[in-house]
This record gives C-alpha cells, sequence and structure tokens, in this order.
C-alpha cells in the first residue's frame, strides 16, 4: 500500500530540503518507488532534487487544469473529469527519472474558481498514486492545503519547528484542521529546524502531544548547494544536515536493511 508522507510548518523552516534530505535517504535503502509532488506554488522542490519541468518539456498540474477545463472546453463526453485529468498529468505533467517521479502543483496565474477541476484533479492524484510505494508532498507555509483535502490521508506528518510560539500554534491548528475535514492521520512527528534548540524537544512533546525526532542539522555545504541551485541529492554522505535527516528517518521507522540487521 502507497505511504502519504509530507512536510509541514511555517515559512522557511525548511520544508522543502527536508523533503529533499528524505528522498536522498529512501534511494539511499533501495526504495526507488518513489512519487514526488511539489504543492507549493513557489515551486522550490525541484531545485532541490534536480528537476526542471520546463526543460524536461512538462508542465505543472495547474497549467494542464487551464488546458482541459478552460482552454479546451471542458470534458470529452463519456469522460470523468478526474479521468481526463488522469490523462493529461501521465502524458504531458509527470516528470519521471531512474530513481523518483515528480509532479508540481504550479502557480495560479488567472482568476476565477477552481473547485471543480481541484476536485478531478485529487481523483487523478489518487489514481496515479497506486503505482508508487512512497508519495512524498512538500506542502506550502499556512494550512490551507489540507483544507483544500491535497490528500485525503497521510500516514506521516512531519511538523517542522522554529523556535516560536507561532511553531506550537501552527501543530496545534494543522492537527485541528485535519480532525475537522476529516483527513485520515497516521503519525504526526515534531522535527526542529536547524535554529531550534534540541533542549525544546521534551517541551514539544509534552506541550503538544506528539513524538520529538530531533532536529535538522546546521550544514554550510547545504546552505551553498541551495544558493548556486544544486541538487541537494548530491551532497556527500557525511553532510551534517543529511546525516541528521536520516536518524530522524530511522527514528520514525523507516529502517534500511543493513539498519535491521546491525542495529546500533
Amino acid at each position: 500500500m502507497v505511504k502519504i508522507i509530507a512536510s509541514m510548518g511555517r515559512g522557511g523552516v525548511g520544508k522543502t530540503s527536508f523533503i529533499a534530505l528524505m528522498t536522498k535517504y529512501l534511494i539511499e535503502i533501495g526504495e526507488s518507488s518513489i512519487l514526488l509532488v511539489d504543492a507549493d506554488p513557489d515551486q522550490s522542490l525541484g531545485d532541490m532534487v534536480g528537476v526542471d519541468l520546463e526543460e524536461a518539456g512538462k508542465k505543472t498540474i495547474t497549467d494542464l487544469v487551464e488546458e482541459v477545463f478552460f482552454k479546451e472546453g471542458g470534458t470529452l463526453a463519456g469522460m470523468a473529469p478526474s479521468e481526463r485529468m488522469e490523462i493529461a498529468i501521465w502524458e504531458d505533467g509527470l516528470y519521471e527519472g531512474d530513481e523518483f517521479d515528480f509532479m508540481a502543483i504550479g502557480t495560479k496565474y488567472t482568476e476565477g474558481c477552481y473547485c471543480t477541476p481541484d476536485a478531478a484533479l485529487k481523483g487523478a492524484i489518487e489514481r496515479i498514486a497506486r503505482n508508487y510505494k512512497y508519495i512524498l508532498i512538500d506542502s506550502p507555509a499556512g494550512l490551507e492545503q489540507l483544507n483544500r483535502r491535497i490528500s485525503t490521508r497521510f500516514d506521516e506528518v512531519f511538523e517542522i519547528l522554529d523556535p516560536s510560539k507561532k511553531a506550537f500554534q501552527h501543530v496545534r491548528r494543522a492537527y485541528r484542521v485535519i480532525k475537522e475535514v476529516r483527513i485520515e492521520l497516521g503519525n504526526l512527528y515534531l522535527v526542529g529546524s536547524y535554529e531550534f534548540p534540541e533542549e525544546l524537544g521534551p517541551l514539544a512533546e509534552q506541550e503538544l502531544g506528539f513524538r520529538y525526532l530531533g532536529k535538522i542539522a546546521y550544514d554550510e555545504q547545504l546552505r551553498r548547494f541551495v544558493l548556486e541551485g544544486r541538487p541537494l541529492l548530491e551532497l556527500p554522505e557525511d553532510s551534517p544536515a543529511y546525516r541528521s535527516v536520516k536518524a530522524i528517518m530511522e527514528r520514525a521507522g523507516h529502517l534500511s536493511f543493513r539498519s535491521l540487521l546491525f542495529p546500533s
């Protein structure tokens, strides 16, 4: 069964780099059936995993919604909206790589309500997701993606915390929205950003009621990669940020075969 994992948190806490390094780890342990979904209209995940949709001749989901529902005059007779969107995504919106596939929601440049197309899109993505073992979603800042129910379930949510009261409030609000809109949730984990003091971990667990898995280590090399637009998948194995994310993933139960045989 496909496992749906999302990063969430306030703006600038490192959600995108966390998903990129999570991808690197899953590839390292041999999990290559991965679909990455960039749900942030700012579209940063592609840069961090080395995917340029335009260069690859692919379109964002928002562009496909515009074409299918507006420029082409609606759905074809006898074909459900979600089926037509699914075809469009397979043909023009899905980047297929050797180790992972990738799609991006994209930026909406036009006015008007996308309620009907969005509903069709959700159905299409749900069917496409069945072809993968992991769906990793890089969420935008805020809670709107939860209200829109990009996914009807999350097996794991990694909430990235900065050292602020608002970060704690974001967790509470996100969890409430998940319950109110009836999104099925497996585990919600707390992860500190590189600025998050390690000693606040137990306090976060106590106040929020969710397990704290550790913090993302500060990494000057990662900062340089981001500034230069280099994929984080190319970071060396001894990268402090990568090693910290690897440890977080292991604490969440994503263990390599070697780790199972030779536990530390």
